[in-house]
């Protein structure tokens, strides 16, 4: 693979918060790259042990993989998620984090919660000594979620769904949906394609083709739920964890449309940010 970084590609960099020289993020993308189009070759049932496998290898080959700098910002980036996902949870309910990586964010949620979940592929990332007595992990294939039906009253994913496989994403919203009981929610917050590529891919392609599978806009995303079964999704606007309005649809997937219509450059800067910022509520 030959692979030339964008001529702007020092303005994506400083967006993306990376410091590192054009030879590592060039090593960067080509590793990712090969590793995302295994995913997305592969089957239903080799995905189901490959998502372990290509993300181990990725980190473990990027010893200046810039998830790696970023473990110190994690206490602000849980407190932020505790401020919009608080005032949802209602006391003495079930909590599922879907993606729990270090469960964190359960732990924090633990003291308004009857039961807090934390679901994901591995639990390496856990520290159960420091578990509240409340907590239980649950592990995952990457899409089922082996938890009965109607048994959760508030779901979360933060910085998932671009990485699972479109058909993958479809599925997992239906399980979603499914352990959901009646009137329950899923907050989805996850990355614009309209300000995209936000991975590495960002750097050089126009389009994500690293490990985010797929970048959504409102539409798609909302499509998507709403054929998984939830029967509203609202878009509102957040900033620091605060919900600040919940526009109409219609009027964010205008401002949406018209965004899409301008170069590249225009669409990435903080207002644009804020207003495609997709944070998803699905009611079931």
């Amino acid at each position: 693979m030959s692979t030339k970084l964008k001529p702007d590609y020092r303005a994506i960099q400083r967006r993306l918060k990376d410091t590192r020289s054009p030879e590592r993020l060039i090593a960067h993308y080509e590793l990712e790259r090969r590793l995302a189009d295994r995913l997305r070759a592969a089957t239903r049932d080799e995905r189901s042990r490959l998502y372990t496998e290509v993300y181990s290898e990725l980190f473990n080959s990027l010893p200046d993989h810039p998830q790696k700098a970023a473990v110190s910002s994690r206490p602000d980036r849980v407190a932020r998620q505790v401020r919009l996902l608080k005032p949802l949870m209602e006391r003495g309910g079930v909590y599922l984090e879907i993606g729990a990586g270090d469960a964190l964010l359960p732990y924090a949620l633990s003291s308004v919660a009857r039961e807090v979940l934390g679901l994901d592929v591995t639990d390496a990332l856990v520290n159960f000594p420091a578990a509240p007595a409340n907590f239980r992990f649950v592990k995952t294939d990457g899409v089922d979620i082996p938890l009965a039906d109607n048994s959760v009253d508030l779901a979360n994913s933060d910085q998932l769904m671009e990485h699972l496989h479109v058909e993958d994403a479809k599925d997992q919203l239906r399980e979603i949906h499914r352990v959901l009981r009646r009137g329950g929610r899923y907050v989805c917050t996850t990355p614009s394609i309209v300000t995209g590529p936000h991975d590495i891919s960002a750097l050089v392609d126009d389009v994500a083709t690293g490990m985010h599978m797929r970048e959504y806009d409102y539409r798609s995303l909302r499509a998507l739920m709403l054929r998984a079964g939830f029967r509203r999704v609202e878009f509102p606007l957040v900033t620091a964890g605060y919900r600040l309005a919940t526009p109409p649809y219609r009027l964010m997937r205008g401002v949406e449309w018209a965004l899409q219509r301008l170069p590249a450059r225009l669409r990435r800067n903080q207002l644009a940010g804020v207003l495609m910022g997709i944070t998803a509520i699905a009611t079931k």
